[in-house]
């Protein structure tokens, strides 16, 4: 096996920023171009435009037609076009939904769409009212593992049973937290559960002392698009997943019917 040599942190942004101006000219033109179009566009040397167009083309974000030879964006690029353009609109039409409910009940909500195995959080709000709270560091755009989550049970329970199946065999289901599901049967039969009953449950899963609830997020054809969950400590509430779910699921669910209604589902 011949080792690769890791390239220098400036060259990597360069390539990175050489790729980038690649795919925003075929954005730009709206149209397929040649190779030498695409290098006047970028102002690349034609061999040096070709080696980046190839890269492109090897991981889908771009195709050329057999026929013309020109390219175009491929499903890889119009994949994460779509997928901003749903976070955004997700977010838009949420935000204010979600801040209502962390005042309302005094704890942290988050709402995440599911990215392969990984949940990607698009939002989080925290309550107005001042308080003691532990929680996770993590933000917009922070990914955590999509099986040790409830918002990420949640997006799983949802898809096709077989594409679950799938997804689950290919997770390492490596321990998070003290009571992490790290059997696979157990797992499937937990995101059947969340299918049923609409609520996913997180109890020290992914962190110790960390518990939280999440419900599905629908968009106007009925498609689980996004989730949405509220993060509860124990060292801030001490109290049983049954007096938990109990307080809390009614205004969680509440919300995500109305963020879901925003987004035109009429279900």
């Amino acid at each position: 096996m011949v080792a690769r040599v890791a390239e220098p942190a400036g060259a990597s942004a360069a390539g990175l920023e050489r790729g980038l101006s690649v795919l925003t000219a075929l954005a730009e033109h709206r149209r397929p171009l040649g190779l030498v179009e695409i290098a006047r566009a970028t102002e690349l040397s034609k061999s040096t435009c070709h080696r980046y167009v190839a890269s492109l083309v090897a991981l889908g974000y771009l195709e050329q037609d057999p026929e013309t030879r020109k390219y175009e964006l491929g499903p890889a690029a119009i994949g994460l076009g779509v997928a901003a353009v749903s976070s955004l609109e997700l977010t838009k039409v949420a935000g204010r939904a979600l801040q209502t409910l962390a005042d309302e009940t005094n704890h942290t909500v988050s709402m995440a769409i599911l990215d392969g195995a990984d949940i990607v959080y698009v939002d989080r709000r925290r309550p107005t009212r001042a308080g003691f709270r532990i929680e996770l560091n993590v933000q917009v755009g922070t990914r955590l593992p999509a099986y040790c989550t409830s918002m990420g049970k949640a997006l799983l329970a949802y898809r096709d049973p077989a594409a679950v199946r799938a997804a689950v065999d290919r997770i390492d289901l490596a321990r998070r937290g003290p009571k992490t599901i790290t059997a696979r049967e157990q797992l499937t039969a937990e995101l059947a559960e969340v299918r049923r009953t609409g609520l996913a449950v997180n109890d020290e899963e992914l962190a110790s002392g960390l518990r939280s609830l999440a419900v599905p997020v629908r968009d106007h054809g009925g498609t689980v698009v996004a989730a949405v969950g509220i993060a509860v400590h124990l060292s801030a509430w001490n109290a049983t997943v049954e007096a938990v779910v109990a307080r809390l699921q009614t205004p969680l669910r509440r919300t995500a019917q109305e963020i879901s209604q925003r987004m035109g589902y009429l279900g």
